[in-house]
């Protein structure tokens, strides 16, 4: 079974495969003879689209050459090739889960929250600091803060990730201080850390619509308002939730201003990493606003 990035790929893919199946040429029945073609043109032209009432799809600008641009390998339906009389042109969307979004997408490479554990090494700055602030929920351990440029964003940790264990020490139960007092007492050329991603959170993926918005609003970089029939109410947005990420950029400690920018600077498509609000609130808990802002990493992510 497939798995689409958004709820419009799935519609837009459906669609398609629902053509893909009428355009093939149906056996006909035992002792049924199948009439001759009727020699002219074809109704409606000598070509046929692939997506001929998708031009404004649930409000998307979605035409054939936007999917042409997106889809590799996409070919149009009924082009004009020579075959014989009579036969159906079939359109070519072999392995086309997201017409829409696109196949090799960065916005959601770069959100990506993957599952397992992963090992990240790292040193210490001149300074003798790591760059990372933690904080203790529910018995576990999460990165609360990645200073910009340090060994911590260099290594690839994020807001929201679990540190499972230090130097080979497990850290459940401990209290945030204990954690930052091992880093502190750790060596400066080698800390090793078992991390799991950012299990509190989630990635939604949405597209723009035809005038260029997803439908929700925030304020505080918190999620307050959906709007009906747009694309943040069709992929499941909810109210009471922190932006963490816009297609992999953390935008913790960040202005709405500067937000909206981001969103705005996207692209079609957006993938929005979101965590319950309650959660976020305890996560930044004695954090100054103007730390966050203003030294917290929020550089786009490399792949």
């Amino acid at each position: 079974m497939s798995l689409y990035p958004s709820l419009e790929d799935m519609k837009v893919d459906h669609m398609a495969q629902a053509q893909v199946q009428q355009a093939r040429p149906q056996q006909p029945a035992l002792g049924y003879q199948a009439p001759a073609p009727i020699p002219g043109p074809r109704p409606g032209g000598p070509s046929s689209s692939l997506y001929p009432s998708l031009d404004d799809y649930m409000g998307l600008a979605v035409s054939e050459d936007a999917v042409r641009q997106h889809v590799p390998g996409y070919s149009t339906a009924g082009a004009l090739v020579p075959r014989p009389q009579g036969a159906v042109a079939i359109p070519q969307t072999s392995g086309m889960v997201a017409p829409v979004t696109g196949d090799n997408n960065l916005g959601i490479r770069r959100a990506e929250i993957k599952q397992g554990i992963r090992e990240v090494i790292l040193c210490k700055d001149g300074s003798g600091k790591v760059g990372l602030r933690v904080r203790a929920i529910n018995k576990g351990v999460f990165v609360q803060y990645v200073h910009a440029n340090s060994p911590a964003a260099l290594g690839g940790l994020r807001f929201g990730d679990q540190i499972l264990q230090i130097d080979g020490e497990t850290l459940a139960g401990y209290s945030s201080d204990k954690v930052m007092k091992i880093l502190k007492n750790a060596s400066a050329q080698r800390i090793v850390f078992a991390i799991r991603d950012r299990p509190f959170e989630r990635t939604i993926v949405m597209q723009k619509d035809s005038s260029g918005h997803v439908g929700f609003v925030f304020k505080n970089g918190k999620i307050t308002q959906i709007a009906k029939d747009t694309s943040a109410a069709r992929n499941g947005l909810l109210i009471e939730h922190n932006l963490v990420e816009v297609n992999g950029q953390n935008v913790v400690g960040l202005k709405d201003s500067d937000i909206k920018a981001i969103l705005e600077k996207a692209g079609q498509t957006i993938t929005l990493t979101i965590v319950p609000t309650f959660i976020f609130e305890h996560m930044v808990k004695c954090m100054g606003e103007g730390l966050m802002k203003k030294s917290m990493d929020h550089s786009v992510p490399d792949l």
